[in-house]
């Protein structure tokens, strides 16, 4: 089995070069990538993801701050900063145009190798926190109440 935490390593080094070619070098065909924006697989689907990522944030660049040394998986805490300067996929299917705002958002990510290449990569991070940073706000649908009307009761 392949060292999960070398093989990480290359795909940060890719990542922060925004070379997609050998980020998806790191992943095998029929690889895995778990985001909180939802799953990606095999290299068309994974590229997708992240040409919209470097498209959407041109100078999007990962500080890694700590590394779980083991072979497999490897895990990882990172900060994320860029500027948002291109579209970005919302939750609900609409699209962000670029807001100029500068985001620094905190996340952890494991990978797990096989042959030599990632096989599973799970991302995650607070989505609130880099909307909020792009200027999102939390809305509640009109059901929510800040009295706590329309509530069921204990029993109920």
């Amino acid at each position: 089995m392949g060292d999960a935490r070398a093989l990480k390593d290359k795909l940060y080094e890719a990542f922060n070069a925004h070379d997609l070619d050998r980020v998806l070098q790191c992943h095998s065909r029929d690889g895995v990538l778990v985001t909180p924006e939802g799953v990606a697989e095999g290299h068309d689907q994974i590229a997708s993801f992240y040409e919209e990522v470097f498209k959407g944030f041109p100078d999007l660049h990962m500080t890694v701050w700590h590394t779980v040394f083991c072979a497999d998986p490897a895990v990882t805490e990172w900060m994320l900063t860029g500027t948002h300067n291109g579209p970005l996929m919302l939750p609900g299917g609409g699209v962000l145009g670029g807001t100029g705002r500068y985001v620094a958002v905190r996340g952890t990510s494991t990978c797990t190798v096989g042959n030599d290449k990632i096989i599973t990569h799970r991302i995650y991070y607070d989505q609130l926190e880099l909307y909020s940073q792009l200027g999102g706000e939390l809305v509640f649908d009109d059901r929510s109440s800040s009295a706590g009307e329309g509530r069921p009761s204990p029993g109920d």
